[in-house]
């Protein structure tokens, strides 16, 4: 049965209505009617209880009905702080820590080496890095792994040539991490921060560790504790209505379709189950598991996780207290650099003037290629989930000005 959550019993006192109805009006006026985005969705909650929760324009292309609390979006990188969070839980029971050397759980990383020249069909020389890659360089991107889509360097283009990333090629998780393990690193673990992988290979962590496949544990362990009935890497067939359609920006074409929800790459078992971004998930259910975190790792007796791990994550985490404006070797991230630090699975401001929006030091966030998104702010109980279906998420400065409009509605 799925968990029901009230959406019709707005938070009084803490909240300037008007200005919280204002963000549909801009929401629509900006980038509905202007065709920047194909719909959009957002839930905006103080301590637990959703004060706002709108949605707008349709689920998919040619069809009249429009999204809908049920609507399911593909939040890609919104699956890394889950991730995170399974890891999280086995190191709270003991099995591993923040500082096991990655290679003591998957040995195929043992004597991995950092990038010294070649590739381009060169072979790739290595020099050997300074500190091994622990646990905690995973969930903080400081591995010194990368992204194919990056286009930086020889090592993501190897990425792209082996499509180490692709969910429906040739590799299952385990052949996944063989591949990769081959590759050289961008640079010594810890030395810089670049958006990668890492959080694809903490889920073979979490499998290795637990011996249940990645999905069954996050299935059991998180989802099924908090309700989230409706978040899977894999659409049941009973549900594949309610998947919306999915578009990207193509440069000379404009916005065109990406992945229909009707045949959706989602609605097939991936071969690789991607702890960094494969998951399908609702406003609501995401909104359970931001609540969970609000509330200290527990939700309606549900308890995920302790208080004292979640305010550990969701520390700043990058070597010497730095942010990513001065560690960020990353083309493309899902935060700005400024005023910003990185946690266990989360970026986290460390500086709202830094920033140039409003905020608290201490709030905790992320997003996914689709240009979904959530904060949590800690400090005035809150936090947003925000749903649409266009990539890059990189096209439009929708979560700031999101973020604006939600702290200004602020009493």
């Amino acid at each position: 049965m799925e968990a029901e959550m009230n959406i019709a019993s707005p938070v009084s006192g803490r909240f300037d209505t008007r200005r919280l109805a204002a963000i549909d009006a801009f929401l629509q006026d900006r980038y509905l009617d202007t065709g920047k985005l194909p719909h959009a969705q957002i839930l905006i909650a103080q301590a637990g209880e959703i004060a706002h929760f709108s949605s707008l324009g349709p689920a998919r292309e040619g069809e009249a009905a429009q999204i809908d609390e049920r609507s399911l979006f593909r939040i890609a990188s919104m699956t890394k702080p889950v991730t995170s969070v399974a890891f999280m839980m086995l190191v709270e029971e003991g099995r591993v820590a923040l500082d096991t050397p990655v290679h003591h759980v998957l040995p195929e990383f043992k004597g991995v080496g950092v990038y010294a020249g070649g590739g381009g069909g060169a072979p790739f020389q290595i020099r050997p890095t300074a500190e091994p890659m622990r646990m905690i360089d995973l969930l903080r991107h400081t591995a010194g792994l990368t992204y194919g889509f990056q286009n930086r360097t020889n090592i993501d283009a190897a990425h792209r040539e082996l499509r180490l990333e692709s969910w429906h090629g040739n590799h299952d998780l385990d052949g996944f991490i063989a591949a990769l393990a081959k590759l050289p690193l961008e640079f010594s673990p810890g030395d810089a921060w670049n958006y990668s992988v890492a959080t694809d290979v903490l889920g073979a962590v979490v499998q290795r560790v637990s011996g249940v496949p990645l999905e069954t544990f996050v299935r059991d362990r998180i989802f099924a504790p908090l309700g989230m009935d409706n978040t899977f890497f894999h659409v049941p067939e009973d549900k594949i209505d309610r998947l919306t359609d999915c578009y990207t920006l193509v440069p000379g074409k404009g916005r065109i379709l990406y992945d229909r929800g009707a045949a959706s790459a989602w609605s097939r078992a991936p071969k690789l189950v991607s702890g960094g971004g494969g998951l399908v998930s609702t406003a609501l259910d995401y909104h359970r598991f931001c609540s969970m975190l609000l509330n200290g790792g527990e939700l309606e007796g549900a308890r995920i996780l302790g208080r004292k791990t979640v305010d550990l994550m969701t520390m700043n985490h990058l070597p010497g207290g730095s942010d990513l404006s001065k560690m960020s070797k990353s083309l493309f991230s899902e935060a700005a650099n400024a005023g910003t630090g990185f946690g266990l699975g989360f970026a986290v401001n460390i500086d709202v003037a830094r920033s140039m929006i409003p905020g608290s030091v201490g709030e905790y966030y992320w997003g996914g290629m689709f240009s979904t998104a959530f904060f949590i702010d800690p400090v005035e109980q809150l936090h947003m989930v925000f749903m649409t279906q266009l990539s890059p998420s990189s096209l439009y400065p929708i979560r700031r000005e999101l973020k604006t409009l939600i702290y200004s509605a602020l009493t």
